[in-house]
């Protein structure tokens, strides 16, 4: 049995968001940490999520915090603009900052397929430990997000990114590392962690 990748014990609520889509989301093009704004979906699924959270009690006292990347602090002004809160007060935090694909960032697999094919190949045989070239791995991103989860300390809603959703999800529930990369990241739907256990709104 492959081994977990070590469970994050997290005692305070977190409502977790991945940004609203971009046109590189629809092309299915790598992003990683370049700064592609929402379209106008994204900017809709921003909304809906926003809407989502006025269901939960004692949302607007809790801890704001976005990735620095523009997709990001965008979908963050409109949930809170949702909420009827400050459209700008909430803090920017760099440990929740997409994973970086380095050299890969702009490019399809598809298109990396024809490019770069034996890389393609080890990268589907090990999404987790895979290091594209300038980049980061799954395994490594996940050392960051454990530290940023170990230092939330208060009821959070954290606006990020999808590889970042999947690990939190991993780290927090206990997932398989090798599943960790496969595990889901809704863009019109919120990741609520409360009471040791998950459920997406």
């Amino acid at each position: 049995m492959a081994a977990d990748a070590g469970r994050v014990h997290l005692a305070h609520r977190l409502i977790f968001i991945r940004h609203g889509e971009t046109d590189w989301n629809v092309e299915r093009r790598l992003q990683g940490q370049k700064d592609t704004p929402l379209n106008p979906h994204g900017r809709e699924q921003a909304a809906r999520n926003g809407h989502a959270l006025r269901a939960i009690e004692g949302v607007p006292g809790y801890d704001f915090a976005a990735s620095p990347l523009k997709r990001s602090i965008d979908s963050m002004r409109i949930i809170r603009g949702e909420l009827g809160l400050p459209r700008d007060a909430f803090r920017i935090d760099r440990g929740l900052i997409e994973i970086t694909f380095g050299s890969w960032e702009g490019s399809t697999l598809a298109e990396l397929a024809i490019d770069r094919p034996d890389d393609v190949r080890r990268r589907q045989a090990d999404k987790w430990g895979f290091v594209p070239p300038g980049g980061e791995s799954y395994e490594m991103l996940a050392v960051r997000v454990r530290r940023w989860l170990e230092s939330v300390d208060r009821d959070t809603v954290a606006v990020s990114h999808g590889a970042v959703a999947r690990v939190v999800q991993g780290l927090l529930i206990g997932h398989d590392q090798h599943e960790i990369p496969t595990l889901p990241a809704h863009q019109d739907r919120v990741f609520v962690w409360s009471g040791g256990e998950a459920r997406w709104l």
